[in-house]
């Protein structure tokens, strides 16, 4: 079903500015900017209701004899971070009905409630991300939960007093925010290759943590001003960013003139799987490209069923579904921990637990960024992930016994743990979600990015919400339980990628390891035939007689051929590139009835290729790849036939030749 889109009104006004359009590089930043924006204000909305619980409910506390206040001075900002416990005051007796006997219970079944409907709107939200435009369906949804959010603040100005009002608060504000993260990640996986994606979207996700940290530092700055500010402040942030990405996000590459990923037409203004682009200009024809006139696109979404059949997509789902039952128990309740812990001898208030526990998320953007960049580097999301959920069991182990020796100790565990355990957290939700969502399994013009997202974090955000659930039961009976509880879910959310792991690694080692030349029935690596999986350079041409040849076509691998004269002819270098080898179409244009200048056989005159450069060759030694025109000697009738543009690099000719 065709769906119209227009171009974002603010990038019409900065058009008509400028007299001119932006590059692909300022687009994409552009997005990056304002998606990381986007899901910030998501997070920071969610952090009110953590900053008051001590207001709703505050503790009572009993008469302290330890009178031990000369702790000694940390640097800033670690100065108020270690705040003694019997200096905690509390500025009034809390807010019924959440300051009674069964005050906690009640904030507990909030938090539940939110994370339940949050899951299951997740599933609906994601098909919904993939049937409408993404930029309205995105700011439906912040609107949205700023205006619940803030519902829930104005109970402090009413003088609401009812559990059913603030349930319900949090019920819809959880509906509305099940709308971010599938949508975010569609934008993001719309507007970036495969190659860098862990590596970006590692560092993109940092977003979930800068989130929480600033929606804390707003909620605690207006706090003395009464408990419902904390709420009404987060919520403007949240509706501020809706605004700005209804006026300045274009959710697909299409909606300002660029070539979609899954379109293979070589005449477009550029290629989005040019991953180079990224931090490189274009041309100036580029920059002063005219704007083409936006048609409907015809974007056929993937059902729920559908995008589970997808592969990885179950494997990961369930995974997820451990790690984020460890990662939320984590933020739900390691401030508790921390007030409930001697570390160092003596006990912390809760403001400082609080504090302390954001380090936890230090090393969480950390673990996102080296998982990210593992994961490039080695082409395997799922060992990347497999191996931080096992590395994540000692960390926690360590943490549990060596944490309350001192503070410097409990800091340093802290940070590790947080970035063994989140890495694998922000890896699936990111890049993996992204990666399953444009996965070569489907065909035609389907697209399933937001629903394997939502069916991937959603089920994940089922693990949350049982998590800190289970824990609150486990607590009672020693935190030994809660430690060995987390630890045995790490290790089965490794587990349940043993069956990937085990695919990656034999394609890791089908790709150094030895056939013979004259084999031509051996198949070849998966690494080579699978989209985004490919090796570093992808050498795609041998020129042994009766050899296989793999050759490139539209941004994909195909499978080994035989050419009709049992060999590849070389017939002309004609430059080098710096970019990805897989990006073939989004530097030559390449037909059957042309000529190239140079091209001195007059025997293969007939069967020439034209090639018209879209970007500025380059001689630079960084990612040297030549590009070779060749020939099959075959039919020009026949679509597997006739010139073929393929990239060939030196320095991994020698493996491929072992493949092959």
């Amino acid at each position: 079903m065709g769906i119209m889109r227009r171009i974002p009104a603010g990038i019409l006004v900065i058009r008509s500015i400028r007299g001119k359009d932006w590059s692909l590089k300022t687009y994409r930043y552009l997005t990056l900017f304002v998606t990381f924006v986007a899901y910030t204000s998501y997070h920071a909305s969610r952090k009110p209701s953590s900053i008051v619980k001590s207001v709703l409910d505050p503790p009572r506390h009993g008469n302290h004899s330890n009178s031990n206040t000369n702790v000694p001075p940390w640097p800033w900002p670690m100065g108020d971070l270690f705040i003694p416990k019997m200096n905690d005051t509390y500025l009034d007796d809390g807010w019924a009905p959440f300051n009674g006997k069964d005050g906690t219970s009640k904030l507990g079944e909030i938090d539940v409630a939110f994370l339940a409907v949050y899951s299951l709107g997740m599933y609906v939200a994601g098909h919904l991300g993939d049937t409408l435009d993404l930029r309205l369906f995105l700011t439906t949804g912040m609107i949205g939960s700023g205006i619940f959010v803030a519902l829930f603040g104005m109970g402090y100005f009413w003088d609401v007093h009812h559990f059913w009002y603030f349930l319900g608060m949090q019920m819809v504000a959880g509906l509305f925010q099940a709308t971010g993260w599938p949508s975010v990640v569609a934008v993001i996986g719309n507007w970036f290759g495969k190659r860098r994606r862990g590596l970006i979207m590692g560092i993109w996700n940092a977003h979930t943590s800068v989130g929480n940290i600033s929606g804390s530092l707003l909620a605690a700055s207006v706090l003395d001003y009464g408990w419902g500010w904390c709420f009404i402040l987060p919520a403007a942030f949240i509706v501020a960013a809706g605004v700005m990405v209804f006026l300045f996000l274009a959710a697909y590459p299409e909606d300002v003139g660029f070539l979609d990923p899954s379109d293979s037409s070589p005449n477009a203004r550029g290629s989005i799987h040019d991953d180079n682009m990224i931090w490189e200009e274009g041309t100036s024809n580029d920059e002063e490209a005219p704007v083409p006139h936006i048609h409907s696109v015809n974007r056929r979404g993937v059902g729920f069923v559908g995008a589970c059949f997808i592969p990885g997509v179950i494997p990961f789902s369930l995974c997820l579904f451990f790690s984020k039952l460890v990662a939320y128990t984590f933020l739900f309740w390691l401030p508790f921990y921390l007030s409930q812990t001697e570390i160092g001898g003596e006990r912390l208030s809760v403001k400082s637990a609080g504090n302390l526990s954001t380090l936890f998320d230090v090393g969480g953007i950390f673990g996102g960024i080296l998982a990210g960049y593992i994961s490039d580097r080695l082409k395997a999301r799922a060992t990347t992930a497999a191996t931080f959920m096992y590395a994540a069991i000692p960390s926690m182990l360590l943490y549990r016994t060596y944490g309350n020796i001192s503070k410097t100790m409990n800091i340093i565990l802290m940070i590790i743990a947080g970035l063994f355990i989140n890495g694998p957290y922000a890896l699936i939700t990111t890049a993996v979600s992204a990666d399953l969502g444009t996965h070569s399994s489907l065909k035609g013009d389907s697209r399933a990015l937001a629903t394997v997202t939502a069916i991937i974090d959603g089920t994940g955000s089922i693990g949350a919400a049982l998590g800190p659930l289970l824990t609150g039961f486990l607590s009672t009976k020693g935190w030994d339980a809660v430690f060995a509880m987390l630890m045995i879910g790490a290790c089965i959310a490794g587990l349940l990628l043993t069956r990937l792991v085990c695919t990656e690694l034999t394609e890791r080692t089908a790709l150094t390891s030895p056939r013979p030349r004259n084999n031509v029935e051996a198949p070849l690596s998966q690494s080579l035939l699978r989209d985004g999986r490919s090796i570093y350079c992808n050498v795609v041409i041998f020129t042994f007689t009766g050899g296989p040849t793999v050759v490139y076509r539209v941004y994909r691998v195909y499978r080994c051929v035989l050419t009709k004269s049992g060999e590849w002819r070389v017939l002309s270098k004609i430059g080098c590139y710096n970019c990805r080898s897989d990006d073939v179409n989004a530097i030559c244009d390449v037909s059957n009835h042309g000529r190239i200048p140079g091209f001195g056989m007059k025997e293969e005159s007939e069967k020439t290729a034209e090639v018209k450069r879209r970007r500025q060759w380059s001689t630079g030694k960084r990612r040297r790849q030549w590009w070779f025109v060749v020939s099959d000697g075959g039919d020009d009738q026949s679509d597997e036939k006739g010139w073929r543009v393929v990239a060939f690099n030196e320095s991994v000719e020698r493996g491929l030749t072992e493949i092959l």
